[in-house]
């Protein structure tokens, strides 16, 4: 099974219906230039480019912004439409009052996968105390944590917040919480794979931004900027395929990860194996 771990759902068309809803969402991450779509038009895209599964991560910016980017009610609406295409994450502000009920509610009711949190949208240092709560409720509901890592084209979203070496306490006050520090913590590369060799529970997924194609970008990090060997030999149990649509399309990103020359097993893992193992969904 091949999985993108990290797709918004901003743009389709079956909860976008609000227009005020759609520029709040466009304002809050950049996404000016992108008009909804339908999930039909997704089922095609995903079968051109042999993917199963994506998965829907929603944000939750009650108290920066007042209001969300795809509520968590939403991200279930979508998996309800399609199951067979998504599986979806919830998100909580770390600032709401309410905010352990809110991710009890996702987790219990919604049914939910796993965690969505972004440090430098949202404004937090994983480390703050103010977190334990819901790290301790996704560990009593074994959930993964999908956070934000490296840099961001959102406006108003501070890198400082989000360097990978910032999750290092969480990994080691947290040893059975799964997270994964997206977008391989680009531009900061070599700390987010000193962490997932270092610590069981942190992965990482492949949404970088690229500057060129996604062949040339993804190789040369891959192969050229970690080492011809370094995947295969060291890291291949801990990285996910993930895209970032719809900043980047799904399929551009698989297309790129198809380009580099891994052995068989190794992409396998990286596809969709890894993916399993991190949502829980090992049989």
């Amino acid at each position: 099974m091949i999985i993108d771990m990290h797709v918004h759902p901003g743009f389709y068309e079956e909860i976008s219906g609000n227009t005020e809803e759609l520029e709040f969402r466009k304002k809050a991450m950049g996404w000016d230039l992108m008009s909804k779509f339908p999930v039909e038009l997704t089922r095609t895209q995903m079968k051109f480019s042999g993917v199963d599964k994506l998965v829907l991560l929603p944000l939750d910016l009650t108290t920066q912004m007042g209001g969300y980017v795809v509520s968590n009610e939403e991200i279930r609406n979508m998996m309800d439409i399609a199951p067979d295409l998504f599986y979806g994450f919830a998100s909580v502000d770390p600032y709401r009052e309410d905010a352990i009920e809110v991710l009890e509610y996702a987790f219990k009711d919604l049914r939910l996968m796993g965690l969505k949190l972004n440090p430098s949208k949202q404004g937090f240092y994983p480390a703050d105390p103010m977190m334990d709560k819901l790290y301790e409720k996704c560990i009593q509901y074994n959930k993964p944590i999908m956070f934000h890592a490296g840099m961001s084209w959102e406006p108003n979203c501070l890198m400082k917040y989000s360097q990978p070496l910032n999750f290092e306490e969480v990994a080691l006050k947290y040893p059975e919480l799964r997270f994964c520090l997206a977008h391989f913590g680009w531009p900061w590369i070599y700390d987010t794979t000193a962490l997932i060799l270092k610590y069981p529970n942190i992965y990482t997924d492949t949404s970088m931004l690229y500057m060129d194609s996604p062949e040339l970008f993804l190789n040369e990090i891959m192969k050229k900027q970690l080492g011809p060997l370094w995947i295969e030999n060291n890291l291949k149990d801990k990285v996910m395929f993930g895209s970032n649509n719809p900043r980047f399309r799904t399929a551009r990103i698989k297309r790129g990860l198809d380009s580099i020359d891994w052995r068989p097993a190794t992409k396998a893992k990286i596809l969709g194996g890894n993916a399993v193992k991190f949502l829980g969904l090992e049989v």
